[in-house]
């Protein structure tokens, strides 16, 4: 699904065929989740790959090994150029690439003594999350802030995300809604979430989530067709009286939410501020004019 017998990638320093690219079952990462990744979008630009936002999510990389305490020596401008040649020699265009820093063999809880770098890539035509998503509200909670890096993308921290959303599935559900230890709305397994009540978005604050790029992308689409925006605490509940609601994530992209616990947002999304922020993200992306209407 991800790769074939000649697909590469970047590897601890080579570019190598990815059937024949191996790690040690020794090595922290496996055994403890101690690594840090990124996941990050290239589009169809005048023909060519573009990375979207190439430098905030190197940027995040680089940050997340460092608060891990992970050695990592690659600068943004680097891993950028690496990226393309990874992206070149696949001939891909419209890709999903996942970095992905990895340490050495180390069976100590202790920080890592070496890190290598993985850059793997795929196709992508938005796979991920389809629009209209029903949720629920899982039993399970976002991580404890005091307890971990959470606004670090590290990759022990995703066990949380894959038990909520088994936990959505296997209740009929198409995804899962996680709240902090306070009972608030904090985010998706992967992706923050807004909703939309009387021409108004609002999101959680930080302090409970991880902050993604594409939020940060809505926050300037929003601010560029002046749509207001709120930062705030609130229930499931308060999401029920919603007129719309939206994921948002590099892999999502802009998402569409039908329900939240059976309860259907109010709205047709043609008739939101939510879908033209959608429209208007597709056309950032692909660095085309968005004319407001």
């Amino acid at each position: 699904m991800y790769y074939n017998d000649n697909t590469i990638i970047y590897f601890n320093g080579e570019f190598v065929n990815a059937s024949q690219a191996s790690t040690d079952l020794y090595g922290q990462s496996l055994h403890y989740g101690y690594a840090v990744f990124e996941g990050i979008r290239s589009y169809a630009v005048e023909g060519k790959a573009k990375i979207f936002k190439a430098k905030e999510h190197y940027d995040r990389l680089r940050h997340s090994a460092e608060v891990m305490k992970m050695p990592f020596n690659y600068s943004t401008g680097q891993l950028g150029e690496l990226t393309y040649e990874v992206l070149k020699k696949n001939n891909f265009i419209d890709a999903y690439i996942r970095p992905l820093v990895i340490c050495t063999p180390n069976m100590s809880l202790s920080k890592g003594k070496e890190s290598h770098l993985a850059i793997t890539a795929w196709e992508w035509t938005n796979g991920y999350l389809a629009n209209k998503m029903r949720l629920m509200t899982s039993n399970y909670k976002r991580p404890n802030p005091s307890a971990f890096h959470i606004e670090a993308k590290v990759s022990g921290h995703y066990v949380n995300s894959i038990l909520a959303c088994q936990e959505a599935k296997d209740n009929g559900y198409d995804e899962a809604l996680l709240l902090d230890n306070n009972g608030f709305v904090a985010e998706g397994p992967g992706a923050n979430v807004f909703f939309e009540k009387n021409n108004i978005l609002y999101t959680p604050a930080r302090g409970n989530i991880l902050p993604g790029i594409t939020r940060a992308t809505v926050f300037e689409i929003c601010s560029e067709l002046k749509i207001p925006i709120v930062e705030m605490q609130f229930t499931p509940e308060e999401m029920y009286e919603a007129d719309a609601a939206f994921y948002c994530g590099t892999a999502a992209e802009i998402v569409e939410l039908d329900s939240l616990d059976g309860i259907a947002f109010k709205k047709q999304w043609e008739e939101t501020l939510s879908s033209k922020i959608q429209r208007a993200y597709k056309c950032k992306v692909l660095e085309q004019e968005f004319i407001y209407s």
